[in-house]
């Protein structure tokens, strides 16, 4: 299995995934806000949705994996089956007789207590939580390059996934043999910062877009913090993982804005969807934007006017699409919705909810065909990639929206084409 992701739009060959499975259909109400859910999902609308989504993709990827199934692959080894259990129950503090369960498991069956959870043999609660969000993929790891950073969840909800995450890329036998890691959190120690209340770094992959072989774009929103963002750079340095600039892109810290990449994706060689209030500068809300310079032996922050600008001396000049289009009230809807969350699969070949509509009238402005799933599905349509055509593919995504996240959230690439 290859890792190399050296841009946000070149062609998409691997990229990881996981259907949503029985974990969301065992949610209460009462873990809603534990959770970071704002509504309970219809398990078998969304399963039905996420396989039509992943569809979509395979018309241009080569592979799509689960991460499930990798899981279960790297159990399938007794020595790694054994490790992972042992290890499971040691950071989530488990008892001698539930560790002993866990450990007459069989690959599959740990695999799904991991994910899905065990439940109490009464009642309603869990020995073993279910994962609910694992769906979203994007952000217990992030492929940089060749490597991999295992993330620092920012909420004790997620945390799993990132663990989850460790043990795949460190015991897959398709990836075990191989230093492929820039940062991973659950191996070393990290550090503190010399504030009074000291900080955990924490970092997520909704938060890091890849530009460029040498560069960063990393958010420090309502899940990322500078203290994350800091170790991230020094990993990479220690690494000589070849990055050289970070820009940090300071946003409010909101639930509508949780990740950078709910206000600003990539969707070709030269244009950007995005959510101007945050993006632009100038506005009540306008982001801040800070150069980081990893080539310095101490982190050093110099301040830019905007992120496009910045970009823009780096030679990377965006076209700016609004999400929502010109008006406000329709930037704001559409940006909850995810409007500004594309995922490429090639470039200016990006996939998006169809409620969206307003984005994708605006993407069609600029040249954008628009291709709805059941068109493509159907054989109404045909892609052709071998031109230079540019498509919006809109995906139904009625109920896996309700979960607060869109295309680029569910998926993160392993390997795309170099551009």
């Amino acid at each position: 299995m290859r890792l190399s992701v050296t841009s946000e739009v070149g062609r998409l060959k691997t990229v990881l995934v996981h259907l949503p499975g029985t974990e969301i259909d065992v949610m209460l109400p009462s873990m809603m806000e534990e959770l970071l859910f704002d509504d309970i999902l219809f398990g078998r609308v969304a399963r039905e949705e996420h396989r039509r989504f992943q569809q979509m993709i395979r018309f241009v990827a080569d592979e799509v994996y689960d991460l499930q199934d990798l899981l279960e692959e790297t159990l399938e080894d007794p020595d790694a089956r054994a490790d992972v259990a042992a290890d499971f129950s040691r950071r989530l503090r488990l008892t001698p007789k539930l560790r002993e369960r866990l450990e007459a498991l069989s690959a599959e069956q740990l695999a799904q207590a991991i994910v899905v959870g065990l439940p109490l043999t009464t009642g309603e609660a869990h020995e073993i939580s279910p994962v609910p969000n694992l769906f979203f993929m994007r952000d217990p790891q992030v492929v940089i390059g060749d490597g991999v950073a295992i993330s620092s969840m920012a909420t004790e909800a997620r945390s799993r996934e990132s663990l989850i995450s460790h043990y795949v890329f460190r015991k897959h036998p398709a990836l075990r043999q191989r230093d492929i890691f820039w940062m991973d959190f659950y191996e070393e120690p990290w550090p503190r910062s010399k504030a009074k209340k000291k900080l955990r770094p924490t970092i997520e992959g909704g938060d890091v877009l890849v530009p460029r072989r040498d560069m960063l774009l990393v958010g420090v929103t309502e899940r990322t913090n500078r203290a994350g963002v800091e170790y991230l750079a020094s990993s990479l340095v220690a690494s000589k993982a070849g990055v050289r600039t970070i820009y940090v892109v300071e946003i409010p810290k909101k639930r509508s804005y949780m990740h950078l990449d709910t206000i600003f994706t990539l969707i070709s060689r030269n244009e950007c969807l995005l959510f101007p209030p945050v993006i632009r500068p100038g506005g009540p809300e306008s982001a801040k934007v800070f150069r980081l310079d990893l080539t310095k032996k101490a982190p050093v922050y110099s301040e830019e006017k905007s992120l496009l600008s910045a970009l823009k001396r780096q030679k990377i000049d965006l076209e700016p699409i609004p999400c929502g289009g010109a008006r406000l009230i329709d930037q704001q809807r559409e940006q909850w919705t995810d409007g500004a969350n594309a995922f490429a699969l090639s470039p200016g070949i990006i996939i998006l909810y169809e409620r969206n509509t307003r984005t994708a009238d605006e993407l069609n402005r600029h040249g954008y065909h628009i291709v709805y799933e059941d068109d493509l599905l159907l054989g109404r349509t045909e892609l052709e990639l071998w031109n230079d055509k540019k498509y919006a593919l809109m995906i139904q995504g009625n109920e896996l929206s309700r979960a607060r996240g869109g295309p680029r959230c569910m998926t993160m690439p392993l390997e795309r084409e170099e551009i």
